[in-house]
């Protein structure tokens, strides 16, 4: 699994690192600091997590399976 993040989009609100700032770490302007990570075994609940609380929808999981998940729901 790895965190995908559309960096444009991210409006600094930080809710993911709130969740989780183990797995989203945030740029000097508090904006989300990266465009891909890989997410370590154990830690797939805590990305899930903050994924969904990103109210902009900048950020997106992508499952092992090439499944891409926002929010919590399965993308096509």
């Amino acid at each position: 699994m790895k965190i995908v993040a559309n960096r444009k989009r991210c409006a600094g609100h930080a809710r993911c690192a709130a969740v989780a700032d183990q797995l989203f770490e945030l740029d000097g302007n508090g904006y989300i600091g990266f465009e891909e990570k890989h997410v370590s075994p154990g830690f797939e609940e805590l990305a899930r997590r903050g994924v969904r609380a990103c109210p902009e929808r900048a950020l997106k999981l992508e499952e092992d399976d090439d499944v891409s998940v926002i929010a919590g729901l399965p993308v096509q």
